[in-house]
């Protein structure tokens, strides 16, 4: 069932970039070893898109005190559209993810999924999402 929600995930992103034509809307974020998520260029980690559009993520992992069993040091989850991709695990050095933005507007929550250490809990950052 995975590989067909991957096949999925991948034939809307490749679509979709298809449509539009343009190169994706990109976004460095950091993963800190402070459990704490950072967006390169901005003073607080929110990232915005327009419905529907693909964003490429550019995140460097760095290992807090703690990680996962499968060496994920950090995620990028949003728990509501984990079956549409938005489940990343991060190991640490640089990952590259090409994601879907929702198609409903509104505010969504990013957060980290692998317990990380001290601050876990509030490794938070938005996605903001426009028509």
């Amino acid at each position: 069932m995975k590989n067909l929600n991957t096949i999925t995930i991948i034939t809307v992103v490749l679509s979709t970039m298809v449509l539009w034509a343009q190169p994706p809307k990109t976004y460095e974020i950091i993963t800190d070893k402070d459990n704490t998520f950072k967006v390169t260029g901005l003073k607080k980690p929110v990232i915005s898109a327009k419905a529907g559009e693909v964003i490429k993520l550019k995140v460097i992992g760095h290992k807090g005190t703690e990680w996962a069993k499968d060496g994920s040091v950090h995620s990028l989850t949003i728990n509501a559209l984990k079956d549409q991709g938005w489940d990343l695990p991060v190991k640490e050095g640089i990952n590259e993810f090409t994601v879907v933005a929702p198609s409903e507007p509104g505010e969504y929550t990013i957060e980290c999924t692998v317990k990380c250490g001290d601050g876990h809990d509030d490794m938070k950052m938005k996605l903001v999402v426009t028509k």
